[in-house]
């Protein structure tokens, strides 16, 4: 299963976010993350068998980073 998770930062901090994340290397799941122009300010792109299991992830990248403001998630349909 695959989902997008477009983040709002807090002002100048989508960068930071992103290379976090990258970085980490830690979150299980995480499939890339890009620092984008338009309504938001980066997008996550998650994998993992199950919707719960793509909640999981959602939950542990947006309760790590004090500068994500808010999200969507986009569930992909196969």
């Amino acid at each position: 299963m695959r989902a997008y998770l477009l983040i709002v930062t807090k002002p100048g901090t989508s960068e930071e976010l992103v290379r976090d994340l990258r970085s980490s290397g830690r979150t299980e799941g995480l499939v890339q993350a890009d620092s984008v122009y338009g309504r938001f300010d980066a997008i996550a792109v998650l994998e993992a068998p199950s919707i719960e299991r793509i909640s999981e992830i959602v939950y542990r990248i947006v309760e790590k980073h004090p500068a994500i403001v808010h999200t969507e998630t986009a569930i992909c349909l196969f």
